[in-house]
């Protein structure tokens, strides 16, 4: 008999009692595999570590961790699960958010293909959808390009799935810079960046296998219509982006074998290497050129 690959599912949580026992609900549905659920439940005041300790009480699958840090964002709770939970017996390590629905060959499709294709890492698209019914592919499966792993993550985090051995590696790097790391806000785009930096293989899917909730309380939406993206081009003009750029470049230079100053110059004469899809390209191209990103 084959037994089913292992999958360590670390789920960070805050306030969302309306929606995780879905989410928690289709973890467990997902063929092919077997799964434990780790959950960081940052500090809450609608009822969500409760329901989520006494889920821990009676399944052996689920496990909470200690409870009462106070994280302010999805990143640094993501950070305290990876340094935290030991995986080190689990054949592949994924991230989940509290309340999304994933579709029951999630994980079962993103083992196929880190197995196929040797990968290190794996994320895909998603499917946005909101109350109203409305539903909209987010894509961000274009091809990846030299430089965009320090100017953009891979997708959706909650579609990051890792071999072992290959999160192992972040972890430690985590620990070494666990300060400088938890300044970064956004953990995704700090992990993409990391396995790129280090030259390890990752593939961004274009088929998606969930579904991506969209409400007033998303730390990172759909970039779906006008507002969404003035929104993005704003943290342009103010410097947000940059500085997050910035962060992550002085973090992965003692690690990436690319010895690069991102200069004006070398950001505008490189710009089609800066981001996969065209059109974002093209937005940062305009930045430099105006001097509004750095």
């Amino acid at each position: 008999m084959i037994n089913n690959p292992s999958v360590a599912v670390l789920l960070a949580a805050h306030n969302g009692i309306r929606w995780i026992k879905e989410q928690v609900d289709t973890i467990f549905q997902q063929k092919d595999v077997d799964v434990d659920i780790y959950i960081s439940v940052d500090v809450s005041s609608d009822g969500t570590y409760e329901w989520c300790k006494e889920l821990d009480e009676k399944n052996t699958q689920v496990k909470v961790l200690p409870y009462g840090d106070y994280f302010g964002g999805a990143a640094k709770n993501f950070f305290r699960l990876i340094k935290d939970v030991d995986f080190s017996e689990y054949d592949y390590i994924s991230l989940a958010d509290q309340d999304d629905i994933w579709l029951p060959h999630k994980l079962s499709r993103g083992i196929k293909f880190i197995t196929d294709r040797k990968l290190d890492g794996y994320s895909s698209n998603v499917i946005a959808f909101w109350e109203d019914g409305r539903e909209s592919i987010i894509d961000k499966s274009y091809p990846q390009k030299k430089f965009d792993y320090y100017f953009e993550a891979a997708g959706a985090g909650c579609t990051y799935l890792f071999k072992q051995k290959s999160i192992q590696k972040f972890k430690e790097f985590l620990i070494n810079n666990w300060t400088l790391v938890n300044e970064v806000e956004l953990h995704d785009w700090m992990i993409y960046a990391y396995f790129r930096a280090l030259s390890m293989l990752w593939y961004i899917d274009k088929t998606s296998s969930m579904y991506y909730r969209q409400h007033k309380y998303n730390q990172i939406g759909a970039n779906t219509n006008l507002q969404a993206y003035l929104s993005r081009l704003k943290k342009i003009n103010n410097k947000w982006y940059s500085h997050e750029v910035q962060k992550i470049v002085s973090l992965l230079k003692p690690y990436s074998k690319e010895n690069i100053i991102f200069s004006r110059v070398f950001l505008i004469i490189n710009f089609y290497k800066l981001r996969r899809r065209p059109r974002d390209a093209l937005v940062l191209l305009f930045m430099n050129i105006l001097g509004l990103f750095k």
